[in-house]
């Protein structure tokens, strides 16, 4: 996964994803780099237009699950504001996501 890490890397600084360039990005993190599996990502993103698949990639997000076991009030009107909280929180963590990839 480093290595598609590292290439996203590269696209988003605008330099070229070549076999050297991934593997100074791999160095940097800390990882002795496969040489093979360098090749092997290089050869298969030559033929890919990286900005068209990120804008065509679904999203995933998982559920916030509720922290410390939780209970829901006694009141019906509560958890619908939660709710709503929860939901604007997701759309800016979402936001945040895409900024990070153009």
């Amino acid at each position: 996964m480093e290595y598609v890490y590292a290439a996203l890397l590269l696209h988003k600084l605008k330099q070229n994803i070549t076999e050297d360039n991934v593997k100074s990005v791999v160095k940097a993190a800390g990882v002795t780099p496969d040489d093979v599996r360098v090749k092997a990502l290089v050869a298969a993103l030559s033929e890919v237009n990286i900005e068209e698949a990120l804008k065509a990639a679904p999203v995933a997000v998982a559920a916030a699950a509720p922290s410390g076991g939780a209970q829901a009030p006694a009141g019906g009107a509560a958890p619908a504001k939660e709710e709503k909280k929860d939901e604007k929180k997701e759309e800016e963590a979402l936001e945040g996501l895409s900024s990070l990839f153009g």
